[in-house]
C-alpha cells in the first residue's frame, strides 16, 4: 500500500483514470458490436449507419489512448471490408 502523500495521490488518480477508461472502452466494444450485428442481420443500410457512427467513436479513443492508433485503423479497416462485402 502506498505511504507517502505521493504515492496515495499517484494510487487515486490512477483508480479514476481506470474507472474511466473502462466505460470508454466499453463504448468502442459497443459501437463495434453494432456494426457486426448489423452486418450479421444482412442489412446493409444499418450496417453502413452503423460503421458511419462507429468510425468517430474509435478514432476519439484512439487519440485518447484507450486504443493504439493501429488497432483502430485494424478494426476500422475489417469493419469496413464487411460492410462493403454485404453492399456488393
Amino acid at each position: 500500500m502506498a505511504n507517502s502523500p505521493q504515492a496515495k495521490k499517484r494510487a487515486r488518480q490512477a483508480e479514476k483514470r481506470r474507472t474511466l477508461k473502462t466505460g470508454q472502452r466499453s463504448t468502442v466494444r459497443t459501437v463495434i458490436k453494432k456494426v457486426i450485428a448489423a452486418v450479421d442481420a444482412g442489412d446493409a443500410e444499418k450496417a453502413q449507419a452503423a460503421y458511419n457512427a462507429a468510425v468517430p467513436v474509435i478514432d476519439r479513443m484512439a487519440d485518447k489512448g484507450i486504443l493504439h492508433k493501429n488497432k483502430a485503423a485494424r478494426h476500422k479497416s475489417r469493419l469496413n471490408t464487411h460492410v462493403k462485402a454485404l453492399s456488393a
